[in-house]
């Protein structure tokens, strides 16, 4: 996997309109000791599948995602186009949009990455480490991972949810994600940050490679 980090992004990029090739943590957790070597990840935007290599892999999973809302940049693109373009708020989760209330049944997946400024990292993971311990058990939650293009610096999050109202109910009724959240907009931890919601359109292949469970 570590030769297919390599060679097989620009393979990958030809027929795709953005995409990155990620390490994993286990579970949600940052940093090089959350690392997961068994584990790796493709992100890709195209008008067509585009199936990576995975070169080696035993088991994948695949996830089919329709973007719903985003925020911000991902080495300097925009590379989700939203039916409803803005997220307003700062969380990463998201105001409950007209769109996600129609349709609040569908599992709702969300993104969170950032780059981190060299000076601020430490701060940030002593910040986080509550709310990554808090998201394991939050209600409706299906499955939650860090990913990550490098262990130390580029931190990101997928999470995927049973409905809109749980994203909602973590993203603005649990005290360790809300004072996160006004930190961020003071403590100038990211030097870029992206936050995006999907509508789950399908979930191919073995879903114990993401951790999934049914959701409490």
């Amino acid at each position: 996997m570590f030769w297919s980090m390599a060679v097989d992004r620009r393979k990958i990029r030809k027929n795709a309109h953005f995409a990155k090739l990620l390490g994993t943590g286990r579970r949600s957790d940052f940093g090089v000791g959350a690392a997961d070597l068994t584990r790796w990840a493709a992100l890709i935007v195209a008008d067509e599948p585009v199936t990576p290599p995975m070169r080696g892999a035993k088991t994948s999973c695949t996830l089919t995602l329709e973007p719903i809302a985003s925020r911000g940049t991902w080495s300097g693109s925009t590379p989700f186009n939203p039916l409803n373009h803005e997220i307003s708020d700062k969380s990463g989760f998201g105001h409950e949009s007209g769109l996600i209330r129609k349709n609040s049944n569908a599992p709702i997946a969300v993104l969170t990455r950032a780059r981190l400024r060299p000076r601020k990292a430490v701060a940030f993971w002593r910040a986080i480490d509550p709310v990554a311990r808090d998201l394991r058990a939050a209600e409706g939650l299906h499955c939650a991972f860090g990913v990550g293009e490098a262990p130390v610096g580029f931190q990101g999050t997928v999470s995927v949810w049973r409905s809109a109202a749980d994203v909602v109910r973590f993203a603005y009724r649990r005290p360790e994600h809300a004072a996160v959240v006004e930190r961020t907009a003071t403590q100038g931890w990211y030097a870029e940050e992206l936050f995006a919601r999907f509508r789950v359109l399908g979930i191919d292949g073995d879903r114990e490679v993401i951790g999934w469970r049914d959701g409490q």
